[in-house]
């Protein structure tokens, strides 16, 4: 079993495995405090051309995480 906090997540930048697009680095996690399980991780994705640097969050879900590396998570 490995063994991973939130602050070592935070540290991991995401990246989608359809397009190897860098989504961002996680900002914050989603927790399911009846059952202890990690629901999805939170990404902030800003634009900031036509939307004025208006920040929008990707939640993925945990179950769509396929691996934790090192340094990223796919």
């Amino acid at each position: 079993m490995r063994i991973c906090s939130v602050c070592e997540l935070k540290n991991k930048e995401v990246i989608s495995l359809c397009d190897g697009a860098r989504l961002g680095f996680v900002s914050d996690v989603e927790l399911d405090l009846d059952c202890g399980r990690v629901i999805a991780l939170i990404v902030p994705g800003c634009t900031k051309l036509f939307d004025f640097g208006k920040c929008d969050f990707a939640r993925i879900l945990w179950c769509d995480v396929e691996r934790i590396g090192d340094d990223v998570i796919l």
